[in-house]
């Protein structure tokens, strides 16, 4: 379960463990019954999704310019017919100067501690089958190879399960959430770290660190995510890798407006920003791995490299 931001208890402090020996096995998905996130416009009527990324790119374009509608915010804003417009929308990218959100972007239906929120386990999954093994898929093609020796993985917002290829291992495997006993529970991790990213963006390793970091239907969360992607940079190694990866499943309650005003083209275009805002990444790029368009949970990834220099 790719966990969303979750807090630790007040007083708790920053931890770095290893979990308990086990058994490894493949992340298998649960019953798709049993998953706890809904989409957004379901669970929230009141919100409506745009659904049309131009729309939303447009708005920030007008903000930028003074009010002017400018169509040269992103080139080529209608895609080809059978091209997926989450890939099309972080293409040529003219960026406007300044980060286009406002605070309350960053708000949230439910503003209260997350320690309650996610104080109790969820051990089930927050997409379904079809889309879970779209994304073990495509990690399988860019995540370098088991047992590359010297090769470090951050799981960001991890939970009980990560979603790498069956039997994947590395000598180091970091998860990072909010709910211990998830952790734990996580086998194909090596350590773990307990910490509130919401609260505390400091991230508790070395520059140079990684050569790769995940999240999984997380980044929806981040309250503060120029902060969170700043510190990405900092402990990616040289040319290492960031994967941002989301459907349109989420706990509404404690995805950021921004989030829950927007459909799945915006929200892609919205993490290419957090990158690029960021600064010290490659052009972030958008990949649309959704297994059956309309028919099961859409899946989209959105990833960059640090820059050598």
């Amino acid at each position: 379960m790719p966990m969303a931001f979750l807090a630790p208890r007040p007083g708790l402090h920053l931890a770095l463990r290893r979990p308990q020996p086990r058994t490894l096995r493949a992340c298998a998905a649960a019953p798709s019954a049993r998953r706890a996130p809904v989409p957004p416009q379901a669970a929230r009527p009141r919100r409506a999704f745009l659904g049309l990324g131009a729309a939303f790119v447009d708005q920030v374009a007008r903000m930028a310019s003074g009010g002017a509608s400018s169509r040269s915010f992103v080139a080529g804003a209608r895609p080809r017919q059978g091209v997926s417009p989450v890939e099309q929308i972080l293409k040529n990218v003219e960026w406007p100067d300044e980060f286009p959100f406002k605070p309350e972007d960053f708000s949230r239906f439910d503003e209260s501690s997350d320690t309650l929120f996610y104080s109790v386990p969820r051990f089930v999954t927050h997409i379904d089958d079809e889309a879970i093994r779209a994304l073990t898929e495509y990690y399988s093609e860019v995540l370098p190879p088991s047992n590359t020796p010297g090769v470090s993985i951050l799981d960001m917002c991890s939970s009980w399960v990560s979603h790498y290829p069956p039997g994947y291992k590395q000598e180091k495997i970091v998860g990072m959430g909010m709910n211990e006993d998830e952790l734990k529970r996580n086998t194909v991790l090596t350590e773990y770290v307990v910490q509130d990213l919401n609260v505390n963006t400091k991230l508790p390793f070395e520059d140079n660190t990684f050569d790769v970091i995940t999240n999984v239907v997380s980044v929806d969360y981040l309250t503060k995510p120029i902060d969170i992607f700043k510190e990405m940079r900092r402990i990616l190694k040289p040319a290492g890798l960031a994967i941002m990866s989301f459907s349109n499943r989420c706990f509404w309650t404690k995805a950021i407006s921004i989030w829950t005003s927007t459909g799945d083209v915006d929200h892609a275009w919205i993490v290419g920003a957090y990158f690029h805002y960021a600064e010290g990444f490659e052009p972030p790029q958008a990949v649309d791995i959704s297994p059956n368009p309309g028919r099961t949970d859409p899946m989209y990834i959105v990833y960059s490299r640090k820059k050598l220099v």
